[in-house]
């Protein structure tokens, strides 16, 4: 794969073969030539599970302290009684039917969420075909499926993000922008960290977090100390 010049500067930057600590490597990553747009800075964990287990299955959400720094757009789906609710939680759109045909028929996606209260599961599960691949069906798991519209708005709108697991038993989560500073990526980062140990799965035998990373959307991984991360 062709690199191109940023990313191999970037490189040169990067020791390989050393675990470095949540703070140098925010620094490393800020003496990185940068682009012209604020990158996300993304978190990598390699967990010692077997994901084609059901009973090794880590997912879950968390609200990051400072957020990700981007605001999410937020379409919720429900009756005529919670569209106030909806609404006054700051939801940018709120409806049923009508924007559901919207997403089928004119492949409207001008949004980040979707949060459907349960006795809307049943229309939103025609469309499932289209919203599954995105990424983007409600699911009580992420607590998209839900009767309390607000607090659900609300948490995403705070920076609420959900972390799973892949199918080569990785998680990828975003922790903030390169604008953050060390402290703040940091706090985040940890925020995640602690949550993915939480949800350490019984079955899961040996080392947990075999291999933690953080990278730019454009830059190469920088590997972290996880026994500084709380294993």
């Amino acid at each position: 794969m062709k690199r191109g010049k940023r990313y191999l500067e970037s490189a040169k930057l990067v020791d390989s073969s050393k675990l470095y600590d949540v703070k140098e490597a925010i620094e490393v990553i800020e003496k990185m030539p940068q682009p012209k747009f604020d990158q996300t800075v993304e978190l990598h964990v390699k967990l010692g599970v077997d994901s084609t287990h059901a009973d090794q299955q880590v997912r879950g959400t968390v609200v990051l302290p400072h957020g990700t720094g981007k605001t999410l757009r937020v379409l919720v789906l429900c009756k005529e009684n919670k569209v106030q609710e909806a609404k006054d939680a700051g939801a940018d759109y709120v409806g049923a039917d009508d924007y559901i045909q919207k997403i089928q028929n004119e492949n409207w996606f001008d949004f980040d969420v979707i949060v459907a209260t349960p006795d809307m599961m049943g229309v939103v599960g025609r469309i499932g075909k289209i919203l599954g691949p995105k990424g983007l069906m409600p699911n009580p798991k992420s607590g998209t499926v839900t009767f309390d519209i607000a607090n659900a708005v609300k948490e995403i709108k705070a920076g609420k993000v959900e972390y799973r697991v892949d199918k080569a038993n990785i998680v990828h989560c975003p922790v903030g922008k390169v604008s953050f500073g060390a402290e703040k990526i940091e706090e985040n980062l940890r925020t995640i960290i602690s949550a993915i140990i939480k949800a350490k799965p019984s079955a899961a035998k040996g080392k947990y977090l075999k291999s933690v990373s953080i990278a730019t959307t454009m830059g190469p991984g920088i590997k972290l100390a996880s026994t500084k991360l709380g294993e």
